[in-house]
């Protein structure tokens, strides 16, 4: 069975009971985020869309309602999520490589719409609300035994209604995913799962890392030691984990603009060719923005 193509699709901050806590910091960083979603599952989110790929701010439920998967692990950066246009043929191939695959999963959330409409009687434009499910299915790898995160595919059924152009213009001047740094005291080892889906030239040895190329962004697998020597008292708390995600790293059209608008942000580190927020203003998760 040929491999899988590396692309990504998204990338998630678990953000647990503080969602409307996360909506507030995430729009101070300048980000322009959707109205909050209520998926089907139980949980509930906000995105920072941009062209091909996005943020998800992901939390817990109306009344507290919980999803297993994200209840047992930190806030932070917990999500990896690729792309995918046949969620059952990702399945077939994670199992005939022997990866712990979980059973397809579908579900939706509301999307609230304003469509532009002429009214022939009145001979005049009209804005009419219309609300319309997105739906999604998606191929989860088992996170009791992947420990960096969860790892997963996405399969957009109704991708319209996700990539809106009316959400895709941020005040940070943020448009794309640029690296996703995962900690892993063997990076060696941790890319054999990816090997595993995506063929053994997807991850290449940079003297260091390892790195996988993913459509426009680059997934990154670091020592602890080397995360912390890029990002020093920026870096993220690994709350008790061996490996985990650590940093984010988002292409801004100025950096010179991005930096005005995260100027005030505590900790933040104004470098020449980034600008890097602390993990402990963003939900234990380093935001590096660079042009």
């Amino acid at each position: 069975m040929a491999p899988l193509s590396p692309v990504l699709d998204h990338v998630v901050i678990d953000v647990r009971d503080r969602v409307d806590e996360a909506m507030r910091c995430f729009s101070a960083f300048g980000f322009l985020l959707t109205p909050r979603g209520h998926h089907t599952l139980g949980s509930v989110n906000h995105l920072a869309m941009f062209a091909a790929d996005y943020l998800e701010l992901l939390g817990f439920g109306d009344g507290g309602t919980t999803r297993v998967e994200i209840a047992r692990f930190p806030a932070g950066l917990n999500g990896l999520v690729f792309k995918t246009t046949d969620a059952d043929q990702v399945h077939r191939h994670a199992e005939a490589a022997g990866l712990p695959v979980l059973p397809v999963q579908a579900f939706s959330r509301p999307v609230a719409l304003h469509v532009n409409r002429f009214n022939l009687v009145g001979r005049s434009w009209e804005v009419i609300p219309q609300t319309r499910d997105a739906r999604f299915r998606t191929t989860r790898l088992d996170p009791t035994k992947v420990t960096m995160g969860r790892v997963y595919f996405c399969e957009h059924l109704t991708p319209e209604l996700v990539w809106r152009p009316e959400w895709q213009t941020h005040p940070n001047g943020a448009c794309a995913i640029t690296r996703v740094v995962v900690a892993t005291a063997d990076p060696q080892r941790t890319a054999v799962l990816f090997r595993d889906l995506f063929g053994g030239d997807a991850v290449t040895d940079r003297d260091g890392p390892c790195v996988m190329a993913a459509g426009t962004a680059q997934v990154e697998l670091a020592t602890p030691g080397a995360v912390a020597a890029e990002f020093g008292e920026a870096a993220a708390e690994p709350a008790g984990r061996a490996e985990y995600m650590a940093a984010l790293g988002i292409r801004v059209r100025s950096l010179r603009e991005a930096a005005q608008r995260l100027h005030a942000v505590p900790g933040v580190r104004v470098e020449p060719q980034r600008v890097l927020v602390p993990a402990a203003a963003a939900f234990n998760t380093v935001l590096v923005f660079s042009e």
